[in-house]
């Protein structure tokens, strides 16, 4: 894998309820990077993702315009070194 890193991102507007997750989740298996994305309690979707950096970037662009009926007011993206602790990318429930 050339140039690996890991991102996480939390996506803050209208993204609970318009099936943002999965929009995430496909995009992101097509880009073949693994990782997963969750509703947090605060209204906002948690998104964490790893493979190689130039498809993080294109993953980050599609967080930020998201499905249809989504509303995305910000993305905020930490950068952090690959951990290869993820296999698939899968769409995750809050549990405390």
């Amino acid at each position: 894998m050339n140039d690996p890193a890991a991102i996480s991102a939390i996506v803050y507007g209208r993204v609970q309820g318009v099936y943002y997750r999965a929009f995430v989740r496909r995009r992101a298996a097509e880009l073949g990077l693994a990782g997963y994305a969750r509703n947090l309690p605060d209204g906002t979707v948690e998104v964490r993702a790893e493979g190689e950096r130039e498809q993080l970037q294109k993953l980050i662009g599609h967080l930020e315009s998201g499905p249809p009926a989504a509303r995305v007011a910000k993305v905020v993206t930490n950068w952090s070194e690959y951990t290869g602790d993820y296999t698939g990318f899968s769409v995750r429930y809050y549990s405390r």
